[in-house]
């Protein structure tokens, strides 16, 4: 396992995707071969630093066949993989893209619950690495009847080993997890207006709003996300805004964990804040310009990186 980044992910899966001629209801779909791919927020951002370059550790929980699948599935992509057995079937997602208008339709399953001796089983795993790595990436969402008490008990255990966390989650797990204080949090304008308690925000007040999480201490950093805008980047001391390039967009699935994975390559590596809003960007925008549930190319990223560096 790499020294220096770990992501988590407590609820992951094995995505599936395929094209049909038409979406109609009460017909026989004859569908395209089926495409499997890792899934979960924390698996795609490991996948997307492995396609940058980036060594990265990826702990999860995995069981039967689509577990087994999903190791096969990483194994594939060179990911360093830590498992964890459980009893419970590792879920699947699936999407279907309807050529004839070029819609995308995502299910997304719930997954089975953990026992407490497989999520303590987690905890003690990532509690027992060493040396301990510098960034942890929580990412995605919780397994079904999993109380935040855990997550909270997560939290306090990194922080304590001074590792940097960056969290992607919502909802209630997004409130009771900054609460305790991350280094970073990615939420779109609804879930940052769900944060500061104001119903509805626009771009200039959602840089007020990012700001008053950092001053309470909630956060070092920001990453509000913006879709087809871009993004903002918040810190104590600055704000930056990349607006995002222009692209043909043929799918939106893991977009936001390319742009997790883009921040995270340049914070491992170093990168200045505005370098690190430009690569998030940069991973996301070029994450959309793949069909079904693909990620980033490099090449992609690396161009529009580039070209962001140049315009802004």
């Amino acid at each position: 396992m790499t020294d220096n980044v770990l992501t988590i992910t407590l609820n992951p899966t094995v995505d599936k995707s395929c094209t049909v001629p038409r979406v109609q209801p009460d017909k026989k779909l004859r569908c395209s071969q089926p495409t499997y791919e890792p899934g979960g927020g924390g698996i795609n951002v490991a996948r997307g630093l492995v396609r940058l370059g980036f060594p990265v550790g990826a702990l999860f929980p995995s069981g039967g066949r689509t577990g087994a699948l999903l190791e096969s599935l990483l194994h594939k992509e060179n990911v360093d993989i830590i498992p964890i057995p459980v009893t419970g079937e590792t879920r699947e997602n699936f999407s279907v893209l309807d050529e004839s208008s070029n819609r995308q339709y995502r299910f997304g399953m719930p997954g089975e619950p953990l026992v407490p001796v497989e999520a303590e089983a987690i905890a003690e795993r990532i509690a027992a690495l060493e040396p301990f790595p510098k960034w942890v990436i929580i990412s995605g969402s919780l397994p079904p009847e999993m109380e935040l008490t855990y997550l909270v008990k997560l939290i306090k255990m990194i922080k304590l080993r001074q590792a940097h966390i960056i969290l992607d989650t919502s909802g209630e797990a997004l409130k009771t997890a900054v609460a305790e204080g991350v280094f970073l949090i990615k939420p779109n304008l609804g879930e940052l207006s769900s944060l500061v308690g104001i119903e509805a925000l626009d771009n200039p007040s959602a840089e007020r709003a990012a700001k008053q999480l950092i001053t309470e201490g909630k956060a070092a950093a920001v990453a509000v996300s913006l879709g087809a805008q871009g993004a903002y980047l918040v810190t104590s001391e600055d704000s930056f805004y990349v607006h995002a390039p222009t692209v043909k967009k043929r799918s939106t699935v893991g977009a936001g964990d390319s742009m997790v994975a883009g921040m995270v390559a340049q914070l491992a590596r170093g990168g200045a804040w505005p370098q690190v809003a430009r690569m998030g960007v940069a991973c996301g925008s070029a994450a959309t310009m793949n069909p079904g549930t693909a990620l980033f190319n490099k090449e992609d990223a690396e161009k529009l990186y580039h070209w962001l560096a140049q315009t802004q």
